[in-house]
């Protein structure tokens, strides 16, 4: 026997698909099995969670915000501190190497970034607050569980990007003017801070956070005289700078 779920139950979780109810609520869905057991394993609070056995596959169909719905679904209350000021920054460990996404507009690249940032141990991603919600079911969904794992903040790029300079630590922006990653001494966070910038998928890096980056970097094309695609998709080029930073470190 399915247990009752009312109209308003169901509208509310529909609600969640708009970013503006779910910053009026502070609270987000997180559907699948997998996902839904990563979120009551996580320091999350689950506020509800439905599971097809229990509520039927009809109400699961009027509730879900994917295309087809999952056997489980979750509403999950965002952290408090996802936004963080200037004064808060001071607060960063003093070593250990950070992702910064500077306008990241596409739902699936944040969350395979997170993907990135939680499989190579990242200290931390922050983003400008103008990179796609955090809690987008998009986002959400392509994370695949590592948006409970990964510390994520939004706040100022360019004034992140000073700080760490200024507290001796660098930061690496990703341009196509830069310097061969793979030949550049890279400072890989086991000493100091060490920051990655990551730009929007159309328009790279702002002008505001280029003039702040200490460090540009590129990745050069094979063989590199006759370079094809004009860029990387934003996602993997994070994922072949993490992966040189941290073979460096090994």
């Amino acid at each position: 026997m399915s247990l009752p779920v009312s109209g308003n139950e169901i509208r509310f979780v529909k609600s969640l698909e708009r970013k503006k109810a779910r910053d009026e609520n502070g609270m987000f869905v997180v559907e699948g099995a997998k996902l839904v057991e990563e979120a009551l394993r996580s320091s999350f609070e689950v506020v509800r969670h439905y599971r097809v056995e229990d509520i039927g596959t009809g109400v699961m169909e009027r509730m879900t915000l994917l295309n087809s719905p999952s056997p489980a679904l979750a509403v999950v209350r965002k952290p408090k501190d996802l936004e963080i000021d200037d004064l808060k920054l001071s607060s960063l460990p003093e070593k250990g190497l950070f992702l910064a996404l500077d306008g990241i507009r596409d739902p699936g690249n944040l969350g395979t970034i997170l993907r990135i940032a939680d499989w190579f141990g990242l200290d931390g991603v922050y983003a400008s607050p103008d990179t796609v919600d955090l809690f987008n079911p998009k986002v959400v969904q392509a994370t695949m569980g590592a948006i409970f794992r990964v510390k994520f903040h939004y706040c100022d790029i360019a004034k992140l990007c000073r700080f760490v300079s200024l507290s001796g630590g660098s930061a690496y922006g990703t341009f196509l003017d830069g310097e061969n990653i793979y030949s550049k001494k890279l400072l890989t966070g086991e000493d100091t801070k060490s920051l990655i910038v990551i730009g929007n998928e159309a328009n790279g890096i702002s002008p505001e956070v280029a003039a702040t980056v200490s460090d540009r970097l590129f990745i050069p094309s094979y063989p590199e005289d006759s370079r094809g695609s004009e860029s990387l998709n934003a996602a993997i080029a994070t994922a072949i700078t993490v992966a040189e930073f941290r073979r460096r470190s090994i």
